[in-house]
């Protein structure tokens, strides 16, 4: 540990490979593959070929147990100096904000001075399993200590023993569905189908957008081909949106579609920290800096919705700095789903909830939709699960710097109850 007193931590800029729903055009590429793209990308865009950077931080939701040393296989193919130590960590949709918090604080109190948080998802490259009654016979038999030993747990093998188990994508604790737990969510609070969509519909605008005005070009490193995230519905309409049938609620009182839902999604991104003495020692323009970094939980067993921990993070978070959203310039909100987003934002304008849920005694709320989400948001881009903190981080720095002033602050929601909050200045 160090004692220092701490340090301004700068964000000298991110980089990512485009987004692509599951099994489309990385469907053979694998986490690492991705991973490395992206860092080998970086070393080129900040000319770090042979640098040792003090660490690199970044994760995966899925991937396979062969990949237990990730991201320091990434950093040695990446370009970066082999003495460039790195380590894997794991927060669900929130990993890749995590490292960058983790890589953060290391900065601020001077253990290192330069470093990468990243995170990487491949839905296409899922790893498949057998079921535990096929590993014991194979244990068993591994564990003989004569040939007869070796040979009698086979007698024991079932048909049954070769149907493979896919990761399941539901809650251990309540055997449901992300999407079917925020079709409770937004029952509760009263979110409409219609509201869903043209959230929605404004995330596609507003990434085709940004496209077309060239804010992505440099912030985006083509691989396979593939030059822009392949989400993204330039020509859709809500008469289109509204069209599609409920995904997880099929009655008639689901609201949730595959249109204003993510989709399942591939892809790696990247975010160089550093101390400023770092950067202007290599010439590199600080775009922002990180400055403050929260997390929360909530029991969604028994009292609370499966995504709304950022409520109480952002909530929480402000209150550190003293800040309240009048003092917010920009917003960017992970869009999970659209009726998770939308409730997150009823709770900090309601009265009741921020009240005696957040222990605020005003309203936090309401945020000027003008200024959420203003390049497109997950709805349009994709999540992949381990990248979405990265992307969005590396594209707010770029805005605040394009602005040349400003504050902005990140809310990503998690699996497992969890949110993972962020403040950026310039």
């Amino acid at each position: 540990m160090h004692y220092n007193a701490p340090r301004k931590v700068a964000i000298i800029g991110g980089l990512r490979i485009p987004f692509c729903r599951a099994h489309t055009n990385y469907a053979r590429l694998s986490n690492q593959d991705m991973l490395t793209a992206v860092l080998a990308g970086m070393v080129d865009k900040f000319q770090l070929n042979g640098v040792a950077l003090g660490d690199v931080s970044a994760g995966a939701v899925i991937k396979h147990s062969s990949d237990w040393n990730l991201t320091r296989e990434a950093v040695l193919g990446s370009g970066l100096a082999p003495e460039t130590p790195a380590n894997d960590l794991q927060r669900a949709c929130g990993t890749s904000l995590e490292t960058a918090i983790q890589i953060g604080n290391k900065i601020a109190l001077g253990q290192i001075d330069a470093g990468i948080a990243a995170g990487t998802d491949s839905i296409s490259d899922t790893p498949i399993v057998y079921p535990d009654g096929y590993r014991n016979v194979l244990l068993s038999s591994f564990r003989g200590r004569s040939p007869a030993g070796k040979i009698m747990p086979w007698f024991g093998l079932r048909p049954r023993h070769f149907i493979p188990q896919l990761p399941g994508v539901t809650e251990p604790r309540t055997g449901l569905s992300m999407g079917e737990s925020t079709e409770i969510t937004a029952k509760d609070w009263q979110i409409t189908r219609t509201a869903q969509d043209e959230l929605a519909f404004e995330s596609h605008r507003r990434a085709a957008a940004a496209y077309d005005e060239g804010f992505y070009s440099d912030l985006l490193i083509p691989l396979k081909g593939v030059t822009e995230d392949n989400n993204v519905r330039r020509n859709t309409t809500l008469e289109k949106l509204s069209t599609l049938k409920p995904a997880f609620d099929r009655s008639a009182t689901g609201t949730m579609t595959a249109g204003n839902s993510t989709p399942l999604t591939d892809g790696a991104a990247g975010v160089l920290l550093a101390s400023e003495a770092w950067a202007q020692e290599r010439g590199l323009p600080v775009q922002a800096f990180l400055r403050y970094g929260k997390v929360a939980a909530v029991d969604f067993i028994r009292s609370e919705g499966l995504l709304m921990a950022p409520a109480y993070a952002v909530a929480n978070m402000l209150a550190d700095a003293e800040l309240d959203f009048d003092d917010i310039d920009l917003f960017e909100i992970h869009e999970a789903f659209a009726a998770q987003t939308l409730a997150t934002l009823k709770a900090w304008e309601s009265a009741e909830y921020c009240r005696e849920r957040l222990g605020r005694a005003a309203p936090l709320g309401p945020i000027d939709r003008s200024k959420l989400n203003t390049k497109g948001g997950s709805l349009a881009i994709g999540h992949p699960f381990g990248a979405t903190g990265a992307r969005i981080l590396a594209s707010l720095a770029k805005m605040l710097d394009e602005r040349g002033q400003g504050r902005g602050l990140i809310s990503v929601c998690t699996a497992g109850g969890m949110g993972v909050t962020a403040l950026v200045e310039k």
